[in-house]
């Protein structure tokens, strides 16, 4: 069966799950948009490129740069974890587009993203539904979850398209100060979750010291790879994530490579299975922290900017493992915004809560098991900049959080 033939027998404005991140099929998804004059086309964090036009309603529960603005946004607010369920129930899939490799042996592979990919291709077979695979020479091949039998795809389409690669950023020197004092608090034989960004990167740098580190994460970049070359990484536990961004390099070392798993959202993001890991550290980040300790990670003045992605998912698994902790890792102070980014309250809706310590480059303000008042002051005191910390003192004792000045 050609495409155009398979997808004019999907129904009326289908939703389509498509590979999201930066593992966009893009010359399958535009031969798809010419076909469908209406569709709910289901990305997670979607970059730029995609198909924005009336008749293309772009539903996701992470928002990514290529569906932030758009008026035909559908934000369905969701833990990462539990996508997989949506699509089993209320929102049940009609096509999965994928991005994979050639065929090895009757089976291809996912490549750089499994995710939520597998929960999609079991709720479009369960309801007779399309399932489609761009085959690209260019994506590595991953293991686990990431390897499909190909009778699970109706149609294949040849195309080789180059990889995105992750650019390689510098370290500043509030995200290098951020990154050692979150270091300074893991020790050998921790479980990671590693993501990317220049805090993340500083907190592996810090790291390549350890020994018998884990990786058990959503997402890795290279600066696991740099702690496998070190030699700091349990080499006799895989590495376990969902998906992968990074350089040219990283795409080559995991091509492959039998040290790293990929799995599905529901195993990687489940928290009690996330709680396993020995000394699981959950490194996240936010766009605000208020003086009770909660986190907005997700909106800019009531805006959706991302979503809850797997921070609550970590945050919780963390939280339960033997010796784990979760820790909120951002600047005092933004710097587009030029605002603080301890505050009061939030005002925008809390993406997460009780993490065990908020990092800054001011220092580290341990909140996990301490009162209210206490969590307070420690947050003005150890993360807040110091231009603010009068101010929020005020703010504290009219929030009931300190006594009278």
């Amino acid at each position: 069966m050609d495409l155009t033939t398979a997808l004019r027998r999907l129904p009326e404005n289908p939703r389509v799950v498509v590979s999201g991140n930066h593992a966009t099929p893009w010359h399958t998804l535009r031969l798809l948009d010419a076909v469908l004059p209406s569709y709910r086309l289901w990305t997670l964090n979607g970059q730029p490129g995609l198909p924005d036009r009336d008749g293309v309603t772009l539903e996701t529960s992470f928002v990514g740069p290529g569906q932030r603005r758009s008026p035909r946004l559908s934000y369905v607010p969701s833990r990462l974890s539990l996508v997989p369920t949506l699509f089993a129930g209320v929102m049940p899939v009609d096509a999965v587009v994928l991005h994979t490799t050639p065929p090895r042996g009757g089976t291809v592979s996912l490549g750089t993203e499994v995710n939520v990919l597998p929960a999609a291709i079991e709720s479009a077979r369960a309801r007779g539904g399309l399932v489609v695979a761009q085959v690209n020479r260019h994506l590595p091949w991953t293991s686990g979850d990431a390897e499909l039998d190909v009778s699970v795809v109706d149609v294949m389409v040849e195309a080789d398209e180059p990889l995105a690669h992750a650019p390689v950023l510098p370290i500043d020197e509030d995200s290098a100060r951020i990154g050692a004092l979150v270091a300074d608090r893991v020790g050998d034989g921790a479980t990671l979750q590693a993501g990317i960004g220049a805090v993340p990167d500083a907190t592996m740098r810090g790291l390549a010291g350890r020994r018998g580190l884990r990786i058990w994460t959503e997402m890795f970049s290279d600066s696991v790879l740099a702690l496998e070359r070190a030699g700091a990484l349990d080499t006799s536990v895989p590495i376990t994530a969902s998906f992968l961004f990074g350089s040219e390099e990283l795409i080559d070392w995991v091509d492959g490579n039998e040290r790293v798993v990929m799995a599905r959202t529901e195993t990687t993001n489940d928290p009690g299975v996330i709680a396993r890991n020995p000394a699981m550290t959950s490194v996240n980040t936010a766009l605000q922290v208020d003086l009770f300790g909660q986190a907005n990670a997700s909106r800019i003045k009531a805006r959706i900017h991302s979503g809850f992605g797997g921070q609550t998912d970590f945050i919780v698994g963390a939280l339960h493992s033997p010796g784990g902790q979760a820790v909120i890792a951002l600047r005092s102070w933004h710097p587009k915004a030029d605002v603080s980014t301890i505050v009061p309250l939030v005002d925008e809706p809390v993406t997460s809560f009780q993490m065990s310590a908020v990092v800054t480059e001011q220092g580290v303000a341990e909140v996990l098991g301490h009162d209210q008042r206490e969590q307070a002051r420690r947050l003005i005191e150890h993360a807040a900049h110091p231009s603010v910390r009068e101010e929020l003192r005020e703010e504290a004792v009219e929030l009931g959080l300190a006594a009278p000045l």
